[in-house]
C-alpha cells in the first residue's frame, strides 16, 4: 500500500479517531461521578492494562497484513480463514456509528450558527430550542447533516495522505489551540476552582464495581477499539515507526483533551450554578448554551457568543476526525476485495450512511418517530446499541483472542522486538491472552444488562 501516513500523521489521525464527542460529556462526567482523581488514576491503569493491550493487538493485525480488517484476518489466520474473516466485518459497526454520529455533528453545526445570535438566558428556553430542533425542525437537521456528510466523504475521497492525514494535521492542533484559549479564559472564573475540585479531588470510597466497569469501558472504547479503524490505519503505518511510543502518545493526547474538556465544561457549570451530574447531549446543547448567555460582554464584544461558537467549532473538529476514521475501513475493504475505485466505494457507503442517518433524524421527529420505534427504542438508539454494546466489544474481544491464540508468538516477537522485548513483551502477551478478553466480557455483561 503506497498511500501511507507520516509518523506524526498516524499519531494525529488515530488520536483524532479516539478524541470524539464523548470527551465533551462522557469522560468529565464519569470522572466527577466516580471519585475525581481516584477515577482518573483507575482509568489510567486500565487504559494501560487493557485498552493499550488490545490497541496494540489490533495494530499488530494491521501492520502484519497491511490489509483491511476482513482481508487482514483472512490472510493471517493459519486455518479457518473464512470464519476469522467474519470478525473483520465488525467494521460494519463503524458505519452504523458514523450514521448517527453525523446527525449529532449536524446538531453541532446548527448550534455553531445559533451562537452568532442572542443566546437563550434560561435552561427552559434552551431546552425548548433543542427539543424543537429534534422534534420539528427537520429542514435544519437535514441541511446540517448533509453538510457534515459531504465534509466527511470528501475528506475520505482524498485518500490516506491527502485526505485523512491532512485533515488531522490541521484539525487536531486547531482543536488543541481552541481548548487552550477557552481553558485560559476559564482560569479567570470562580467556577474553575470548583471544577478542579470536582474532577480531581480523590474520593476512593466511590471506587466500587460500577466505577471499575465504567473506567474499563472508557479505557477500551475511547480508543476506537473493535470497529476496524486501528487495523486499517495501522495498515498505512510507515515502516520503522516506533508504534509503542506512538500508541502512548495517542493515549496521552486523548486523556489530556478529555481533562481539558472537563475543566472547561464544569467551570461554566459551577460558575452559573447548573447541575454538574447532567450528562450526554443535554449537558452540551441545553445547559452550556444558556450558560454562555450569562457571560457579560467585554466592551462591544459579545464574549458569550464568541465562546459558544469557539466551543462548538472545537466539538465539530473532534466529531469530524472521529467520523472520518469510521468510513475508511469499509472503503479499504471494497477497494481490496472488489476492485472498487475509492470514488465508487464511497458512493456505495455514502448511500447507506445517508439513508441510515435520515432514518435517525426521522426517529426523533414528532410525526414520524412512532413508526421508527422498535422494542421500546428509537431507530437512533437501536443503531447505537448494536454498534456500541455488541459489535465494538465483540470486535475487540475476538481481536485479542486472535492475536493471543491464533497468531504465532514468534511472529509477534519479530514485530515488537525493536520497540518492546523481553519481560515487557511477555507481560503484554499474557494480558492480551487472558486479562483483556476477560475485561471485554465484563464490559459486555455490564452494557447488555443496562
Amino acid at each position: 500500500m503506497n498511500d501511507k501516513f507520516s509518523k506524526i500523521g498516524f499519531i494525529l489521525a488515530v488520536a483524532g479517531s479516539a478524541v470524539g464527542l464523548g470527551n465533551a460529556w462522557k469522560f468529565p462526567t464519569l470522572v466527577g461521578q466516580n471519585g475525581g482523581s481516584a477515577f482518573v488514576l483507575l482509568y489510567l491503569l486500565l487504559t494501560l492494562g487493557v485498552g493499550f493491550v488490545i490497541f496494540l493487538a489490533e495494530l499488530s493485525i494491521g501492520k502484519l497484513s497491511e490489509k483491511d480488517p476482513v482481508n487482514a484476518y483472512h490472510s493471517l489466520a493459519p486455518k479457518y480463514k473464512k470464519a476469522w474473516s467474519i470478525v473483520g466485518f465488525s467494521m460494519i459497526g463503524a458505519i452504523l456509528i458514523v450514521s448517527f454520529y453525523s446527525v449529532i455533528i449536524g446538531w453541532i453545526v446548527n448550534y455553531t450558527y445559533l451562537g452568532l445570535f442572542p443566546l437563550p438566558k434560561s435552561i427552559d428556553e434552551s431546552g425548548a430550542i433543542f427539543g424543537n430542533l429534534l422534534s420539528k425542525d427537520v429542514l435544519s437537521q437535514f441541511i446540517c447533516f448533509t453538510f457534515v456528510f459531504i465534509v466527511i466523504f470528501y475528506v475520505v475521497s482524498k485518500g490516506v495522505k491527502s485526505g485523512i492525514e491532512k485533515l488531522n494535521v490541521w484539525m487536531m492542533p486547531s482543536l488543541f489551540i481552541l481548548l487552550i484559549l477557552m481553558l485560559g479564559y476559564s482560569f479567570s472564573m470562580d467556577g474553575f476552582s470548583k471544577a478542579s475540585e470536582f474532577l480531581f479531588s480523590p474520593d476512593f470510597s466511590k471506587l466500587g464495581v460500577g466505577a471499575f466497569l465504567s473506567a474499563l469501558g472508557l479505557a477500551c472504547f475511547s480508543l476506537s477499539i473493535g470497529v476496524g479503524s486501528i487495523i486499517t490505519y495501522s495498515a498505512s503505518l510507515p515502516d520503522k515507526t516506533n508504534f509503542i511510543s506512538s500508541t502512548i502518545n495517542i493515549i496521552i493526547i486523548n486523556i489530556i483533551i478529555g481533562i481539558m474538556m472537563g475543566l472547561i465544561v464544569f467551570t461554566f457549570i459551577f460558575e452559573f450554578g447548573a447541575d454538574p451530574t447532567q450528562q450526554g447531549p443535554g449537558l452540551i446543547f441545553v445547559s452550556l448554551l444558556s450558560l454562555f448567555a450569562n457571560i457579560d460582554p467585554v466592551g462591544f464584544l459579545p464574549l458569550g457568543n464568541i465562546l459558544a461558537v469557539a466551543f462548538f467549532i472545537a466539538l465539530f473538529f473532534a466529531g469530524i476526525t472521529s467520523a472520518v476514521s469510521m468510513i475508511e475501513p469499509l472503503t479499504f475493504y471494497l477497494i481490496n476485495s472488489y476492485n472498487f475505485t475509492r470514488k465508487k466505494a464511497l458512493v456505495f457507503i455514502g448511500f447507506i450512511v445517508y439513508i441510515l442517518g435520515s432514518l435517525c433524524i426521522f426517529s426523533s421527529v414528532e410525526w414520524s418517530k412512532d413508526s421508527l420505534e422498535f422494542f421500546g427504542k428509537s431507530f437512533f438508539d437501536i443503531l447505537d446499541f448494536i454498534a456500541s454494546n455488541l459489535m465494538m466489544p465483540l470486535g475487540g474481544l475476538f481481536g485479542a483472542i486472535f492475536v493471543g491464540f491464533v497468531l504465532k508468538k514468534e511472529t509477534l516477537q519479530n514485530l515488537f522486538n525493536p520497540y518492546m522485548k523481553g519481560r515487557w513483551f511477555e507481560i503484554w502477551y499474557f494480558f492480551v491472552r487472558f486479562i483483556s478478553p476477560l475485561a471485554v466480557i465484563l464490559i459486555m455483561i455490564k452494557q447488555l444488562s443496562l
